[in-house]
């Protein structure tokens, strides 16, 4: 698996759920472009921006899976 992902966990959907493979994917290709371009950067600062993109891309990645299985009950 890349980095990408295991960031996202793409491999845990118990339901099976097809919009969440989807987004999980899309998420995950972002997240493997910011880590190689933060292997890539030789400036700390850029490095700490990655980072911190990976983070918010991880947070919009599970939010948007929240509401793919969401369950109005």
């Amino acid at each position: 698996m890349t980095y990408g992902e295991r960031a996202v966990g793409l491999s845990f959907n118990p339901s099976g759920n097809a919009d969440v493979i989807k987004l999980k994917t899309l998420f995950a290709a972002v997240i493997d472009c910011c880590h190689d371009l933060r292997e890539a950067a030789a400036s700390p600062e850029v490095k700490r921006m990655y980072s911190v993109a990976i983070t918010e891309a991880q947070a919009g990645q599970m939010w948007s899976v929240k509401a793919a299985t969401w369950r109005d009950e």
